[in-house]
């Protein structure tokens, strides 16, 4: 890359509350983004997004209570950045910062200490293994328009997905490993789960679905004895989305005789929510429910040492190539 200065490395995520009294603002954040909500009608869109966040307020708070009070996804996002910048250490003169779609630190909190810091080029880190304009693209574009609005013109390079990156995988291949060492015999059927996404999205080119099948295909490899399947969870609103739904998988599997599920989360490099609810609780309810006699999760990769070494492998072929 050139530019003088530093390089700036941003880690980027959707964000989540830490506490009861952010998740209000930030239901009504997310659902104002039009790349993650298309309100029917655009000018009503801000309306609509303080309606059903008052609507849905309660319910999360409530999923947060059950998790211990708050998401740690900010948290882990600021270990990670940590992990990464002692990796990187003294292979280049370089800052790190964080950068949440919704919440806080924002992007204009990025794009303001970038500027500050005299950063000369940008490296934009999305932790989203695989691309979807809702996620990755609406955070590129969020940094891109605060640069702007701080009159910030610096090279920006874009780490636009990693889905089936050997370190990424290797990562995921450890918490798999270590799960199936809980499991009955060793053995469980995988059910790879990713976050569902309208099906609009797809049939309008976005390459969400076949990246996530890409992952899927890249940790088959490394356990090819194991059953496996591929379901979306965490739906909301109307219309078709991806399918089929964890929920209903779960119950197709007790159906065929399936006792034990590991469920591999594909999309998640932090733990949050979807994770320690979606899947810890709701999923494994749904579970118990149907029969299923073992449920297990893997965990996300955090900050592990194999998926730190992936995402500094990132950054560097991302300098390499601008």
């Amino acid at each position: 890359m050139s530019g003088a200065g530093p390089v700036g490395v941003v880690l980027m995520s959707m964000g989540e509350p830490e506490s009861p009294e952010q998740v209000r603002p930030y239901l009504r954040q997310l659902l104002s983004d039009r790349d993650l909500v298309r309100f029917p009608v655009p000018a009503l869109q801000g309306l609509f997004a303080w309606a059903v966040s008052v609507c849905r307020c309660g319910r999360f708070r409530r999923h947060l209570a059950e998790m211990g009070g708050g998401s740690p996804l900010v948290r882990l996002t600021y270990q990670q950045k940590a992990a990464l910048r002692e990796a990187m250490a003294g292979s280049g003169d370089r800052r790190f910062y964080v950068a949440m779609r919704y919440g806080e630190p924002s992007s204009r909190d990025a794009a303001r200490r970038l500027r500050a810091d005299g950063i000369g080029r940008v490296v934009a880190l999305p932790l989203y293994p695989q691309y979807c304009a809702a996620t990755t693209g609406s955070s590129l574009k969020a940094l891109k328009a605060a640069l702007h609005d701080e009159g910030f013109d610096v090279p920006v390079c874009e780490v636009r997905s990693w889905p089936d990156h050997p370190g990424y995988i290797a990562a995921m291949a450890e918490g798999v490993f270590r799960t199936l060492s809980r499991a009955p015999g060793g053995k469980a059927h995988l059910l790879f789960c990713a976050h569902g996404v309208p099906v609009d999205f797809i049939k309008e080119g976005d390459p969400y679905q076949k990246e996530v099948e890409a992952t899927a295909a890249a940790l088959r490899k490394v356990f090819p004895d194991l059953p496996w399947s591929l379901a979306y969870q965490s739906r909301t609103g109307r219309g078709e989305w991806l399918g089929p739904d964890a929920a209903d998988e779960v119950r197709r599997l007790a159906r065929s005789g399936i006792a034990a599920v590991m469920a591999v989360p594909l999309s998640f490099v932090s733990d949050n929510s979807e994770t320690l609810y979606d899947l810890d609780i709701a999923l494994r309810r749904t579970a118990v429910e149907a029969g299923i006699k073992s449920f297990l999760r893997v965990p996300a990769p955090n900050e592990s040492p194999a998926f730190i070494a992936a995402l500094k492998d990132m950054v560097l072929s991302c300098e390499a190539e601008a």
